[in-house]
């Protein structure tokens, strides 16, 4: 019995996971978090907030664009070189299906542009704008 209901909650954990790690699941739960609704997230306020420069750690203004280019359905790169695959579910299907990932360059490249974390509600726009991006 405890092992029934230990596999059945390990299923569930699962399938709560899983069925996040999608853009619209990740929109979902950026919503939720910044309590507001999926539908007031806002494309326009996503494409703001990649396309706007900001006071880098250096003093040089720095953007989402300027690594991602101005076109997130095509490649961008590093400061270093390195090949970064396009940001837009649209032109790369892995975009925004790994939990871990998705947190991971949301804390380092707003704390590289924006100097800070960003909020549920800037992620959730953010993932909303390349969503619409077909």
């Amino acid at each position: 019995m405890i092992k029934r209901i230990a596999w059945t909650g390990l299923v569930l954990l699962s399938a709560s996971a899983t069925a996040a790690d999608t853009p619209a699941g990740f929109m979902a739960r950026y919503a939720q978090r910044a309590g507001v609704a999926v539908t007031t997230l806002s494309p326009s306020r996503g494409e703001a907030l990649y396309r706007s420069e900001h006071p880098g750690r250096n003093g040089t203004a720095q953007s989402c664009a300027g690594c991602h280019t101005a076109n997130p359905k095509q490649a961008g790169q590093t400061r270093v070189g390195k090949r970064i695959e396009p940001l837009a579910p649209a032109a790369n299907p892995e975009r925004f299906t790994d939990a871990a990932k998705v947190e991971k360059w949301f804390r380092r490249n707003c704390m590289d542009v924006l100097q800070r974390e960003c909020s549920a509600q800037e992620k959730g726009d953010f993932i909303s704008w390349l969503n619409q991006i077909k």
